[in-house]
Order: C-alpha cells, then structure tokens, then sequence
C-alpha cells in the first residue's frame, strides 16, 4: 500500500513538500507524472525515462484493454513485467474516454480542442461514440468500431490485472457545456460508482501481480462551488487513501483556480492530491500553491512532437524549433539541460530533423520536454523546501 508524507509546508499558502511512497519507489513531490498511455511514452524507451530522472508513469486502462488486453499484460507481470519500467505506475480508468469520445466530441472540447474554451473557438468534432447508463459505460473502440462495455467493478479487474501502484475508479468526466443539473446527475453517478468501485476493490484484494495496489477517489462537479464541495465531501468520505480531481475545470484557467480552491478546502489534509491532465507551467504553480500534490499531462511530450520545445530561457517556456530563425543557431535548446539533445546537439539540428521528418527528432525532442518537466519539479520542491513557492520569474532564474 502506498504512503504519502508531507515533509514541510510554505506558511500562508497549501502548498507542502512530501513523499509518496509506493510499493515500487519513492515520488517526491510535488512531482510531473509522465503519460504512457499505451504502457510507453512515445518515442522513448525506459533507459531514456531513468536518464532524464523521471520518476513515475501514468498509463490509461482503456487504451490497454483495448490492445493488448488486461490479460495478457497481467500475465507478463502486469505493466512493470510488461514494460520494463520498474518504477511507480498509476492508470486511469478510461473515464475520460467517456468525455473525449463523449461529450467531447459533441462540444468540441478535449484533447485536441483546448479543456478551457474561453481560450480558443469551439468546433464541435461530431456524435458521440459513448452509451453511458447507471451500469456503466459503452465504448465505440478506437481500434475496430467494436462495441465495449466498461463498469465501475470490470475497470476494477482490469486495473487489478494491470497492476499499477495507484489505480483510478470508473467515473464521468463534464465539459464546462454542460449545465448544473446535468453536472450534478454526473457528479451523483460518480459517486455511485466510486461505491462500487470500493466494493470491489475488497473482493478482488490478492487478485493481479501487484496486491499492495491503492485505490484513489475522483472528485467530479464541474466549475460549481457548490457541487465540488459536495463531491469532495462525500468522496473525502468513502475513506479513499488519496484523491484525483477531474473533470470540467471551468471556460478559463482563472475558473481552474478556483475549482482547487474549492476541492482541496474540503479534502484531508495528510492525503495526496492529484490534478489530472494538467501540465503548463504556470498552471502547475498555481496547483501547488493551492496544494496539488502531482500532475499528469501529455502537453509536454505531445507539443515535443509539434516542434515546441520547452525552456527557461524563452518566454512562455517553449521555443518553436521549426521556426527559421534556428537555421544557423548552434546553441543548445537550452545551456545547463543536460539531457541527450542538449549535450550534443544544436537548435540547428534539432530544426533540422524536424523539418526533414527525421524519426531522430521525435526521441531528442521528446527527452529534452520531459527533461524540462523534471526540472522544473526539482526546482518547484526546493523554493517549498526554502519556504516559498515560486513565481514563473523566479523560475527563469533559480538554480537547476
């Protein structure tokens, strides 16, 4: 079973230091949770994660249910024989996929149009590919059309056969469209679901490769005060080892803010906290000052593959690789990184790869992102070991 730690506090604000301890190593927090939905981060193999100094890796149920199926990987060892990542894992339940494949698609919101729609224009992307029922959820499956049925108590036996060292229940994710009668219909199933989930995750206790495997709670609501209350509350409740917030975070990052205010005011306080699918830089401080533990986001490795490479040197953290301006720049993407594009290779490669399609681009670019998320995590925990919590100008000059 896992264990959190909180190891200080920054007075004046929620933000704290700590230690999640898992069956598989030590997460020092707050800390990035690197997406591997399929079981690897694209384009890297597990030496390049060690190498950078990535410590824990979120999968998606899913996705691997879908291909290659819970069994097998639960006969391989589960994720960490199957992978060979011997570090933390967490999976999520596919609960989003019911929202992406969902709502998502009908309000065009996800993935691919921004979370936050107060940021950009909204297209719808089509009808939805999801039944849902108090039962469960019915998927249309990415992979053949097929159709798949998930409940709260089969995502429980698969996440049992995969085996992380966190899991996720079942629950139904908003879009910041849906409105406050509908969010607490949600929210309510949820919850019901989180019941069940419990329920069996006692009768499956033993069963898979990983039986010290912990269960954390998911707090639903939407962008409404008095809803995120209430499911915080009541998840706080069921006696849940740590909590993951999800869900529709508002139509802008200012709505975000205050949908953690609220969440964590009602949440143990000596229990981890993870944001789900968040992942820029200010927003990440922001969480942290509120008292968010861990993150996970696939922006870091998805904007590597786009051309956008982060950096504390370049405003907004990110620099556009494919721009013309890195023909001739021979500097790395940025001095003191030291992961394997910046010790070795140029802006002017890197610019180069990109735009002749060199495979090569995709690892160099990938490692050097997440190098980046683990060093801003490095330095986030030592401006809280200092007593502080750090301001995006601040980042741009503390050590590495």
């Amino acid at each position: 079973m896992s264990t959190f730690r909180i190891l200080a506090e920054v007075p004046g604000t929620e933000a704290r230091l700590g230690e999640l301890v898992t069956p598989h190593g030590v997460v020092r927090t707050p800390a990035f949770v690197a997406v591997a939905t399929r079981g690897t981060v694209k384009a890297l193999a597990v030496e390049d994660l060690e190498a950078v100094g990535v410590e824990v890796l979120i999968a998606n149920t899913y996705h691997l249910a879908l291909r290659p199926g819970a069994e097998a990987i639960g006969a391989l060892g589960g994720l960490h024989g199957f992978t060979g990542w011997q570090g933390p894992w967490f999976t999520d339940s596919g609960g989003f996929q019911v929202f992406s494949l969902g709502a998502g698609k009908v309000h065009g919101v996800g993935k691919i149009a921004p979370i936050f729609p107060g940021a950009a224009p909204i297209r719808p992307m089509g009808e939805s590919l999801v039944r849902l029922t108090e039962d469960g959820v019915r998927f249309r499956s990415v992979i053949d059309g097929s159709w798949i049925f998930f409940s709260p108590e089969e995502v429980i036996r698969l996440e049992r056969l995969l085996g992380a060292d966190v899991i996720l229940p079942l629950d139904e994710c908003t879009s910041p469209f849906h409105d406050e009668g509908y969010t607490r219909e949600a929210m309510e199933r949820t919850h019901r679901w989180a019941e069940r989930a419990l329920r069996a995750f006692e009768e499956t206790r033993g069963m898979g490769p990983n039986p010290d495997q912990a269960l954390w709670g998911i707090v639903q609501g939407g962008a409404y005060e008095d809803l995120r209350r209430a499911s915080a509350q009541a998840i706080a409740s069921m006696g849940f080892p740590g909590f993951a917030i999800g869900g529709s975070l508002g139509r802008s990052k200012e709505d975000m803010h205050r949908v953690l205010e609220w969440t964590v005011a009602e949440l143990p306080r000596d229990r981890p906290r993870h944001l789900l699918g968040i992942g820029a830089v200010e927003d990440i401080l922001v969480a942290v000052s509120l008292g968010v533990d861990t993150f996970d986001c696939a922006a870091p490795t998805r904007l590597a593959r786009n051309g956008a490479l982060l950096a504390f040197s370049e405003e907004g953290f990110r620099l556009n690789i494919k721009g013309a301006r890195f023909r001739r720049d021979d500097r790395p993407v940025e001095e003191g990184c030291g992961c394997p594009a910046c010790r070795s290779y140029s802006r002017a490669f890197l610019h180069h790869l990109f735009r002749s399609g060199e495979l090569s681009y995709y690892r160099l670019a990938t490692v050097h992102n997440l190098r980046f998320m683990v060093r801003l995590m490095a330095r986030v925990r030592a401006a809280l070991a200092g007593g502080t919590v750090p301001s995006p100008d601040r980042l741009l000059t503390s050590l590495s």
